[in-house]
């Protein structure tokens, strides 16, 4: 299917008659049309398809129809009923009134097109130019970023499903690709207890028939692995795909005892990062978050936040469930760049700043990063109320020397590696300096150790991580990091308009392509409240939370 360029971006004059007759308020599609223009370019996708081969519908269009199905919470079928029937989808793609529109099934094709080329991106990145050359995107101010865990679209097993299933699956995979093998193969049992899912049957209740069950499942999934393996199989019986991840859920939670297969203990299973939860999305992972239980994955969403103008997502990054915050604020400032989004402050949550973070975003990017950063979490600063710790020590960078809380100074310096491989800077002191020393209870935390040995970060993070520690204590910084709260409510947007909580699609390339497809519908639905003055929503508070003390909180608030 090959690209069709369409149109010249002007809208056919009946189409403007009827719509403005039929909407004389307008529309979300028609103001956004009439103050952004086109938006999309059918150039912009050139590169998604062949020279040759039929003609397909205008990816630009395509394009817009995506974000105008986000923005109305519509499915494939609905959408292009909605391109075939409504006047103000015609005006804002700009086709003539009796234009048939296309097949749903286009929709799917077009993202697929979309994911193979990791072009999700485009799409966001075409609304915020057309919002930056408008006016309502400006760069260098201010930005805040919150991420929220997200649904596999494959619902959660336990685990006698998960293995089930995930034999089942293989069966039928085998059977699809070579049934005589399978039929010579398969055991009698195989056909009545895997014919059907697993959901469809009713495990017992009694611990130990679960576990006779569960025997059984890994005893027969052990015997197919080992006839795919064997000699005289097919070679091509091992690259089928759900073979694969049959013997990567069986290395998971089953082992040979003595000949026998085995469940493993828990202990002795994979970490997390690369444990599968479902043999229907194999990339979702299981993680926790305080008291949230889920498989699936994290969006990490980053939003301008400025008092005269819309405020409007400029970056959307999708990671397995696994990967923590703190990994993704380095990889956020990159995306941002690459927008040309940076902002000068960028206010985040206790989960993203390091020393070496604040570090790199003021020295990479002249990015201010705010965040709540942690106490100084050495034995010696937490042993008693008195205690020294690190800021109680001045060191002389220059000449690479440390003078204590006692006066007593060192130049045992050296360079060395924490446990996490980051460069630090291990100093020692003397015995015979240390051990006569009044203030030598408060330095350690051990009772018979005779000497501090203080290991510290390189100079540009020990002074940016205590300046953040003394900066946030503040009232004006904890005034300011108010600011960051909104975030939440965006969040809360994507999820009651655009479905955020649960992923529509398998996998974490087109997970991610509707996280940027959710940004975008976002942005479109902010344009247009701005256009018509809507005002933004005020926090909600329930009359009884309002009359909490200052100094009380929740437990597990955030």
């Amino acid at each position: 299917m090959s690209m069709q360029p369409k149109g010249s971006g002007e809208i056919p004059v009946d189409t403007v008659r009827v719509a403005r007759a039929a909407f004389p308020k307008g529309s979300l599609a028609i103001r956004v049309r009439d103050e952004l223009g086109p938006l999309f370019d059918d150039e912009e996708f050139a590169g998604l398809f062949p020279s040759r081969g039929r003609h397909a519908w205008s990816p630009g269009r395509l394009a817009l129809v995506l974000v105008l199905q986000f923005v109305e919470g519509l499915t494939d079928r609905q959408a292009a009923d909605a391109v075939r029937a409504r006047i103000d989808f015609k005006y804002a793609l700009g086709l003539r009134l009796d234009d048939p529109g296309f097949g749903f099934s286009i929709l799917s094709e077009f993202r697929d097109r979309l994911v193979q080329a990791d072009a999700g991106r485009w799409v966001l990145d075409g609304i915020l130019a057309a919002a930056r050359e408008k006016g309502l995107l400006i760069g260098r101010g201010k930005a805040r970023t919150d991420s929220t865990h997200v649904l596999s679209a494959a619902r959660e097993l336990c685990w006698l499903e998960m293995v089930a299933e995930t034999l089942r699956a293989a069966l039928n995979a085998l059977a699809a690709a070579v049934p005589d093998w399978l039929s010579e193969v398969a055991e009698p049992d195989w056909f009545r207890h895997y014919a059907t899912r697993a959901e469809d049957s009713r495990f017992p209740k009694a611990p130990a028939k679960r576990d006779e069950i569960g025997q059984r499942i890994g005893s027969d999934g052990m015997r197919l692995l080992e006839a795919v393996t064997s000699s005289g199989a097919p070679a091509a019986l091992r690259t089928v795909p759900e073979v694969e991840v049959l013997r990567q859920m069986w290395v998971q939670h089953f082992h040979l005892v003595e000949g026998e297969v085995r469940r493993r203990n828990p202990k002795d299973r994979p970490p997390g990062a690369i444990r599968l939860v479902t043999p229907y999305d194999i990339e979702a992972r299981g993680s926790v978050k305080r008291d949230t239980f889920w498989d699936g994955f994290k969006v990490h969403l980053t939003e301008t936040c400025e008092p005269d103008i819309p405020n409007l997502i400029t970056n959307v990054v999708t990671t397995v469930s696994t990967v923590p915050d703190v990994a993704m604020t380095s990889a956020i400032h990159a995306g941002l760049a690459a927008r040309n989004c940076l902002p000068a402050e960028h206010w985040v949550d206790a989960g993203y700043p390091t020393a070496a973070h604040i570090v790199a975003a003021q020295d990479d990017h002249g990015v201010e990063l705010h965040g709540p950063v942690g106490p100084d979490t050495t034995p010696q600063a937490q042993v008693r109320s008195k205690g020294h710790g690190q800021d109680a020590f001045i060191i002389d960078w220059n000449n690479r020397s440390v003078t204590c809380p006692g006066g007593i100074t060192t130049d045992k310096w050296q360079e060395a590696l924490s446990h996490r491989g980051t460069p630090v800077v291990r100093v020692k002191f003397s015995t015979s300096g240390c051990r006569p020393c009044p203030h030598l209870r408060d330095c350690v935390s051990s009772p018979t150790a005779e000497r501090r040995q203080p290991t510290f970060r390189h100079h540009e993070e020990h002074d940016a991580i205590g300046h953040a520690r003394s900066l946030q204590q503040t009232d004006r910084w904890k005034e300011r990091y108010k600011i960051r709260a909104g975030v939440e409510g965006t969040i809360s947007q994507g999820l009651q308009r655009c479905g955020l909580r649960r992923s529509r699609y398998r996998g974490l390339a087109k997970t991610s392509l509707q996280h940027q497809l959710t940004g975008a519908a976002i942005n479109l639905a902010r344009i247009d409240a701005h256009l018509t003055g809507a005002p933004r929503a005020r926090p909600r508070t329930s009359h009884f939370a309002a009359l909490r003390p200052a100094d009380h909180t929740i437990d597990g608030a955030k």
